[in-house]
């Protein structure tokens, strides 16, 4: 497949143009119109951050349907004596920031997001776009959160971060659950800095492109849901975590 380069202003190939890796453009910018040209198509950017910016939509493609998470009872205590308190976009330039530095496999520190991205996502969500989550321990210290970017009933996840045992992922079920009040179809992991899973959680992966859009707005619509008011968090009844089989991934370095 040839490389297919975007000059200034030009619009996304079609993601059935993308590589068997997932790859499917490089250059453009992180302005927060193409990012959100780009996750309504269903690509989202991923590069190191030294490198040409890299544009992505690989197939299968991570999904989770809100309905079907499985937490497994090991979280039960956590969620039942509700250690920690969450709370939506008080600090999204901050966890962003925590989600930068968090360490990544392989590395001492640090993850793909530049400081040109962050800036883009920060901006995304000044336009009501991307939200974060934000967990907080009983001293008021912020242990644990994750952002991503909604579009129409599709919320993307992008990063997370943890400074304590399960606060991201005790931070991605209550996402998980608001997101389910507010009639959302569908959670998508755009890369392996999302995925909470096994085996306190379980996911579906169906293929991308076999996937129709679910719920009453499919992803193409841009019509902002925001996700700033929480939702409780409560169990009385949890089923045991499936496996779950993730599909080989390409880490662009």
């Amino acid at each position: 497949m040839a490389l297919i380069w975007l000059a200034p202003g030009a619009d996304f190939p079609s993601v059935e143009q993308a590589a068997t890796n997932g790859m499917l453009a490089v250059g453009g910018d992180y302005s927060w119109q193409r990012l959100h040209r780009a996750y309504t198509l269903g690509i989202f950017p991923w590069s190191n951050p030294d490198d040409p910016i890299l544009w992505w939509s690989p197939d299968p493609r991570y999904v989770l349907y809100p309905e079907h998470l499985r937490i497994h009872r090991s979280m039960r205590p956590y969620i039942n004596q509700r250690r920690f308190r969450v709370t939506y976009d008080t600090r999204f330039a901050e966890v962003v920031e925590a989600c930068s530095q968090s360490p990544r496999q392989g590395k001492d520190v640090g993850t793909w997001i530049s400081t040109e991205l962050a800036q883009g996502y920060t901006e995304l969500h000044r336009q009501g776009f991307a939200h974060s989550v934000e967990v907080w321990d009983a001293e008021g210290h912020l242990v644990g959160g994750l952002y991503g970017v909604a579009i129409g009933r599709v919320f993307c996840g992008e990063s997370m971060f943890t400074r304590a045992s399960n606060a991201s992922k005790y931070g991605f079920i209550h996402l998980v659950k608001n997101l389910i009040a507010r009639g959302y179809a569908d959670v998508l992991g755009d890369s392996r800095s999302v995925r909470p899973q096994s085996p306190s959680t379980a996911t579906d992966e169906p293929p991308k492109r076999k996937r129709k859009p679910r719920g009453p707005k499919p992803v193409e619509s841009v019509t902002e849901v925001p996700v700033e008011t929480p939702v409780e968090v409560t169990e009385t009844e949890e089923p045991e975590a499936v496996e779950s089989t993730e599909p080989a991934t390409e880490n662009p370095e």
